[in-house]
């Protein structure tokens, strides 16, 4: 709710959809684009479980909306992920599920572990990417917003320039790496993903 006049900045290009295609969520369902993310025949998306959920403001997606999501969509498959959240220290938040989790090219993901309240949630995702096919970084990395890359292809990824591990590991395993100094742009806690707003897909 914090953030609905957002929808404000983006009128103008709503306005050049058809009507018909925009579907507008009932008020008690809260969903935010860091937290939806696509992949083959998957949406994956993070969510806050706890009943304290109004107590968070860091708790942006909650099960309203993602079963909201997979009543728009019933074909795909839904699955939600419980995030850690915290309050005090920025360390142990995940704001969103691209805190934590990232697909990227075909079977490759980012991930990191301690961004999930239950465990059996990040075994899920080791069980379909496969443990070899994971990156995982680290609580610094996490906080540094690491998993928060775009990818603009299938095996191309853009990336903050100062991920260095994390760019190596990308090209060691055969995506082409467009580097850009973003660290600025993270001071307003967000990144690359953050950046972007497709609403228009294939």
């Amino acid at each position: 709710p914090d953030r609905n006049r957002e929808l404000d900045a983006i009128q103008y290009v709503l306005d050049q959809i058809n009507p018909s295609k925009i579907v507008r969520p009932p008020e008690e369902v809260h969903i935010e684009g860091g937290d939806v993310m696509l992949w083959n025949d998957y949406v994956f998306i993070g969510t806050y479980k706890g009943s304290d959920y109004k107590d968070y403001i860091t708790a942006r997606t909650n099960m309203e909306g993602v079963n909201y999501i997979k009543a728009l969509f019933p074909n795909k498959i839904v699955k939600e992920f419980d995030l850690v959240k915290s309050k005090l220290e920025a360390r142990d938040n995940a704001l969103h599920l691209d805190c934590c989790f990232q697909p990227v090219g075909k079977n490759k993901g980012i991930i990191y572990k301690s961004g999930f309240r239950e465990e059996a949630d990040y075994v899920y995702l080791v069980k379909l990417f496969g443990k070899e096919n994971l990156f995982h970084i680290t609580r610094d990395e996490m906080y540094n917003m690491n998993s928060n890359v775009f990818s603009i292809d299938e095996n191309v990824v853009v990336s903050e320039k100062n991920f260095t591990r994390l760019n190596a590991w990308l090209r060691n395993n055969g995506f082409i790496v467009e580097e850009i100094p973003y660290a600025e742009i993270a001071k307003q806690e967000g990144l690359l993903r953050c950046s972007t707003l497709p609403l228009i897909r294939d």
